[in-house]
């Protein structure tokens, strides 16, 4: 059930001993959302831990380094979800929560609505938007770490604000966060200039592991655990890879296959404008947003190429 800020303000000033829920493969949304809601839950004296599925990434530790918990609330008496469209997103602690959440946040127009109330602002930029009218609903008193992990968050899934979906609010809300001692510009140079010499070798030979369809508007770029190990790359570096293809000029979708495990395949969808890849990604069971989404694909690597490839071209013909 849908619920408005008026009602989620009502249950977070109610709820006390709390789990926060993140995605798999967190983000600086999910993780600036989840940390935000936790530092003002302990300014309000209320407990509440973060949970993690694939844990925090080290190039957060920005904002996840004062994040302390005892892991004290083994059995909490509310469960929040944040930034989670699908509770397939949960990861390893899917089977725990996926039917014990009582609040979602989020701004996905894909939420499949699992949790028992959702706030849900589609037209927000990133969730730590949505967070941010939240507090001010509450009339919680944002500080500085509030204000570096909701920067963090906006920042990230709006492309540093260059992405289609950067709102004028998102922009009239990061004026007032880059007002409190955040060192936004450290934030966006760790988020979008800084790349491990891993990475930078992987960039310098993507054009060796990409395949271009459908006269050059479609790139398929496969990053298996083979070029995982012959690169020395981990999961951080991959960060930002899916849209590396649409730099290339008429490129319109860019595919990103990522081996998980052996049969198991993260997907990553990219559009430069008007293909809706959260449409494609929905009918494979994922989501997302109108030019970024994912979803997960099992079988042979050949066999998720021609799942894939058979939903694009679908939606370059419309």
């Amino acid at each position: 059930m849908q619920i408005s800020y008026k009602d989620a303000a009502d249950i977070i000033k109610s709820c006390n001993n709390v789990h926060i829920l993140t995605h798999q493969s967190p983000d600086g949304d999910t993780l600036g959302a989840g940390l935000a809601l936790h530092f003002a839950l302990k300014a309000m004296n209320k407990k509440s831990e973060v949970i993690c599925p694939d844990g925090m990434p080290d190039r957060y530790a920005f904002i996840c380094d004062k994040y302390q918990t005892d892991n004290s609330i083994s059995e909490p008496e509310y469960v929040i979800a944040v930034d989670i469209a699908d509770a397939g997103l949960m990861g390893d602690v899917r089977k725990i929560y996926e039917n014990r959440v009582d609040l979602c946040i989020d701004h996905h127009i894909s939420n499949t609505m699992y949790a028992s109330k959702i706030l849900l602002n589609s037209e927000a930029s990133a969730t730590c938007e949505v967070m941010y009218n939240l507090f001010c609903e509450i009339g919680i008193q944002i500080d500085d770490d509030i204000a570096r992990c909701l920067y963090t968050g906006i920042a990230t899934d709006t492309g540093c604000f260059k992405y289609a979906n950067t709102t004028a609010a998102a922009h009239k809300i990061s004026g007032e966060l880059i007002g409190y001692n955040i060192n936004f510009a450290k934030i966006n140079r760790e988020m979008f200039d800084i790349k491990s010499k891993e990475r930078l070798y992987l960039e310098q030979h993507i054009f060796d592991y990409m395949e271009t369809y459908f006269d050059d508007r479609c790139a398929i770029l496969c990053i298996t655990e083979e070029i995982c190990e012959k690169f020395g790359i981990n999961v951080e570096d991959l960060d930002g890879v899916a849209g590396l293809p649409l730099q290339i000029e008429g490129m319109e979708v860019a595919v990103t296959i990522k081996e998980k495990k052996s049969g198991v395949y993260k997907i990553s969808m990219r559009s430069a404008d008007r293909v809706n890849v959260s449409s494609i990604c929905q009918k494979l069971d994922g989501g997302g947003h109108v030019n970024a989404a994912g979803c997960m694909v099992t079988g042979t690597l050949e066999q998720a190429k021609e799942k894939l490839l058979e939903a694009v071209k679908s939606a370059l013909e419309e």
